[in-house]
């Protein structure tokens, strides 16, 4: 089984962190179910391990906190939904690329019942939107804005970090760092491309969207 836990109200960053520590310990051990965590943070930037400072623009915007996950600077804050993973790997195969392609698959999936094409890029982990309306990029090829984070973390082969789609978020925030070390593209999300949409409709979407990805025999061997 897995519980689906939902936060109304902005989450300290510290708070979080010893939450999922405590909860991936107990998963670990058996003593506890899978759980996903939908949530917001107050605005703050995370670093993760390949984190490199030069990408840390404007350090003292917003509180910067050392995230122990895979990936680089990020920004948290509101209008955008963090989705904590909290999952089992011993016994959903103990694969991390197929496990970071069902988190890219469970994205692009939630965000298609929005007629949102979400899509992925070798070498750049997360969910990435083409805005062909802005022109070129600096490659010379279409421009395209990335909409979903993703940087997750492993501890006795369970899950904990994992996703977070900008929603309604201050895409100015974002200017503080070099979103995951990519200065070549934008960031954008659901309601700047147009959508209302509320935290409630895509909760809603991510919960249907997560059992077709996770439940219904993709294993690693038929992970895409």
């Amino acid at each position: 089984m897995v519980e689906w836990i939902r936060s109304d109200t902005p989450v300290p960053y510290e708070e979080a962190l010893a939450f999922m520590e405590a909860r991936v310990a107990a998963i670990a051990a058996g003593t506890t179910d899978e759980a996903i965590w939908l949530l917001e943070h107050p605005p703050l930037y995370t670093a993760g391990t390949s984190a490199r400072r030069e990408d840390l623009v404007d350090p003292d915007r917003f509180p910067v906190h050392e995230a122990g996950r895979g990936g680089q600077y990020t920004y948290h804050g509101p209008g955008q939904r963090i989705v904590y993973v909290m999952l089992d790997l011993n016994r959903r195969g103990r694969d991390v690329r197929c496990f970071v392609r069902q988190l890219e698959r469970w994205v692009i999936d939630t965000l298609a019942e929005f007629n949102v094409t979400g899509e992925i890029r070798d070498g750049r982990v997360g969910v990435w939107v083409a805005r062909p309306e802005k022109g070129s990029g600096a490659d010379g090829h279409p421009a395209e804005d990335k909409i979903a984070a993703i940087g997750v973390k492993l501890r006795r082969w369970v899950s904990f970090h994992g996703i977070s789609i900008n929603v309604e978020p201050d895409l100015n925030h974002f200017a503080g760092i070099i979103p995951c070390g990519i200065r070549d593209h934008g960031v954008t999300s659901l309601v700047d491309l147009g959508l209302p949409v509320t935290m409630e409709d895509l909760d809603a979407a991510l919960e249907r969207s997560f059992g077709p990805v996770f439940d219904n025999g993709r294993t690693p061997d038929r992970c895409e």
